[in-house]
């Protein structure tokens, strides 16, 4: 292959660290994915501090070919190298300034450089963070505000918007977050008879159940439900929005857009997952219950009396009350991650798999306090 290539460019050894390439005849389509693939190799091989090319037999070239003088750009730029074009035809020099040639290749090795300064790199993520940072807090601060203004005002907020949300985040839910938690029901109760069956304690399958769901894993469970299908919603929704400059419109006409538009799926997210917390607490019993009657040889009144007895009403407003909290925090984060979107497409995805994530480790992040709290608190 580097046989035939021979005809469309030389090199030359100038001295130890100098090497030139004599280009000649034409670049075009035909030849350049070879030109490029054979000094790729030829550069990486010799590692030359200092690159000439030599265009004074190249009688023309097209697209493709100002992609080969560009790559050698590049990889002399990668290696940190010197490059250098000499004796270019009066043709080719107007072919390159209307590509405009100077600015190509120049990016990609400016962005490489700038990876290998460590101080820099610190700076620049101190400065995002702080930024970061920033914008949570004014995004915070927008928000108390709003909640404020509707407080003053009540029948400012948009109804018919909060309604809808009410429906999408609670009634479209509530088919996967009743099987989910059937499912997680059945599966605890499966799991503890094994143990349990040991020693004659069947019924006691559903005080386990019974506890553990209502306490702990059904608002849990929810809530990871309702982040992955709302909080990613709201994220996306807000995103776009953003990058097709409708929230910019809404502050051209004077519209708050956190009122406009955070405030109703908050308001519907805090209002509807506690009741989805309950629903999921119901089905997981029933999940219990189903393990218990076919495999424990328990009755359904004697399976739903111990789940009853068991059961105080703190234990059920302690989750509804911790759903609130979650559903508080996966709204807002959702809401703030679509405020923050940039760029297109793209910037929206990486907002709802952000949205995502941080609701996650919110949810867990505040059960592990609403925990602690609840221990103090009980002495």
């Amino acid at each position: 292959m580097s046989k035939n290539l021979t005809s469309f460019y030389t090199f030359s050894k100038e001295s130890s660290d100098k090497l030139a390439i004599h280009f000649k005849g034409r670049l075009d389509v035909s030849n350049a994915a070879l030109l490029i693939k054979e000094f790729n190799t030829l550069l990486r091989t010799r590692k030359p501090d200092s690159l000439v090319i030599d265009l004074e037999k190249l009688n023309d070239l097209d697209d493709y070919g100002v992609s080969v003088l560009v790559e050698l750009k590049k990889i002399m730029g990668n290696m940190r190298g010197n490059y250098s074009l000499v004796n270019i035809p009066e043709r080719v020099n107007e072919i390159l300034t209307m590509h405009n040639f100077d600015v190509l290749g120049q990016q990609s090795i400016t962005a490489h450089k700038t990876s290998y300064n460590l101080f820099a790199n610190l700076g620049n993520s101190v400065f995002n963070v702080g930024n970061e940072i920033r914008y949570i807090l004014t995004f915070l601060g927008d928000t108390c505000f709003s909640f404020l203004r509707f407080l003053r005002s009540p029948g400012s907020l948009r109804f018919n918007d909060t309604i809808e949300n009410m429906k999408r985040v609670g009634l479209d839910a509530l088919p996967i977050v009743s099987l989910i938690s059937f499912l997680l029901g059945l599966i605890m109760a499966f799991m503890s008879s094994v143990q349990l069956q040991q020693f004659g304690a069947n019924i006691y399958v559903a005080s386990l159940v019974g506890i553990s769901m209502t306490r702990e894993l059904g608002p849990i469970m929810t809530a990871i439900i309702v982040a992955g299908r709302s909080g990613s919603s709201f994220a996306a929704e807000i995103g776009t929005m953003k990058i097709s400059e409708e929230v910019d419109a809404l502050s051209t006409m004077n519209i708050n857009p956190n009122f406009f538009l955070v405030l109703p799926r908050m308001f519907a997210a805090c209002l509807v997952v506690p009741i989805l917390t309950l629903f999921s607490d119901l089905f997981a019993i029933a999940g219990g219950l189903l393990v218990g009657v076919t495999m424990l040889d328990l009755t359904v009144s004697g399976y739903t009396n111990q789940t009853i007895n068991t059961l105080t009403l703190f234990d059920v407003f302690w989750g509804v009350f911790k759903s609130g909290i979650f559903a508080l925090l996966i709204s807002w984060t959702g809401c703030l991650k679509g405020f923050q979107v940039k760029g297109g497409a793209s910037g929206v995805g990486k907002a709802t798999t952000s949205a995502v994530v941080s609701s996650i480790f919110l949810i867990v992040l505040s059960d592990s306090l609403l925990v602690v709290i609840l221990r103090y608190w009980n002495g």
